[in-house]
């Protein structure tokens, strides 16, 4: 059983396009949308970290690991915004890095409203490690015994309408369409392959303690693949929450929360899945830290 399901986690690795989501994705994503629209650059009047670290499939052997790092803020006197994130994203014997740096820039619609477009450039290296596979199991994919990488250069778009109350956003990654060259296995199956975000959300104030967030992300893989989230969280005086998410054909999850002195976020998600891989694991877990820095004048 163990070499069937390494065997699993090595095909979704090495054929991630011919899956509905090639890009990490985060139960959280509220609290880190910088890192699927750069349009979300700027559109706070001060800096801020991020960072997301998902441990998906407990149980399973070499599991998905995923860790974000984000940092991005505003420029001190003009209506832009500039930011970076880097990603790892590792799967049994294959991985994902990448390293991105953002620019936004953003008008006025009324005295309510705002909205912003940004522009995001990358390098992303996809590893193979053959020296964690046995070639014998896998003589079909010609797996040498060493490390292999390849290095693609990628580009990202997106548009950000916002307010006090409530944001919209759509987003498009991994425009090149680059092709991924491992052991020069020549398979349409490696092509990385244009992802489509809709992101929205709304805060709604019940009293002065009290305040109820429903969220949504719709995810589209060129050509027809398609998954949404949907979220809703109680946010007890901006300081602690808690939420339900659901993602569809994927898994339901809870959300835990904590918010100190305005200037530390801390977020816990647990995923427990509703689909057939749910009989070899215990569910993911997800964990989100972030740091405020002061205000910019």
């Amino acid at each position: 059983m163990k070499k069937i399901l390494f065997i699993f986690l090595l095909l979704i690795g090495i054929l991630s396009s011919a899956l509905a989501q090639q890009s990490p994705h985060f139960t959280q994503y509220m609290f880190n949308d910088f890192v699927i629209n750069p349009a979300v650059a700027g559109t706070n009047d001060y800096y801020q970290i991020r960072s997301n670290h998902r441990f998906q499939w407990i149980g399973i052997t070499d599991p998905p690991l995923t860790n974000t790092l984000s940092i991005y803020g505003p420029h001190g006197k003009l209506p832009m915004g500039f930011g970076g994130y880097f990603y790892n994203d590792v799967t049994g014997p294959t991985s994902r890095t990448g390293l991105t740096g953002s620019y936004a820039y953003n008008i006025e619609i009324n005295s309510d409203m705002r909205l912003s477009g940004g522009l995001s450039f990358g390098l992303m290296q996809y590893k193979l490690d053959g020296t964690q596979v046995n070639p014998k199991d896998l003589t079909d994919l010609a797996i040498q015994p060493v490390v292999n990488s390849s290095y693609i250069p990628d580009a990202a778009v997106g548009f950000y309408l916002y307010a006090k109350d409530f944001y919209a956003g759509f987003s498009a990654n991994q425009l090149l369409n680059n092709k991924l060259r491992i052991y020069d296995v020549k398979s349409g199956l490696n092509k990385l392959k244009s992802h489509f975000y809709l992101t929205g959300g709304y805060k709604y104030e019940i009293d002065r303690d009290f305040t109820v967030e429903p969220s949504v992300i719709i995810k589209v893989t060129s050509p027809k693949a398609f998954q949404f989230d949907l979220t809703a969280r109680v946010i007890y005086r901006e300081m602690f929450w808690g939420g339900l998410s659901f993602r569809m054909k994927d898994a339901v999850s809870i959300l835990l929360g904590y918010n100190y002195d305005d200037r530390f976020s801390f977020g816990y998600a647990y995923d427990m899945g509703v689909n057939g891989l749910r009989k070899f694991n215990s569910g993911s877990h997800e964990l989100m830290i972030g740091y405020r820095f002061n205000d910019i004048k």
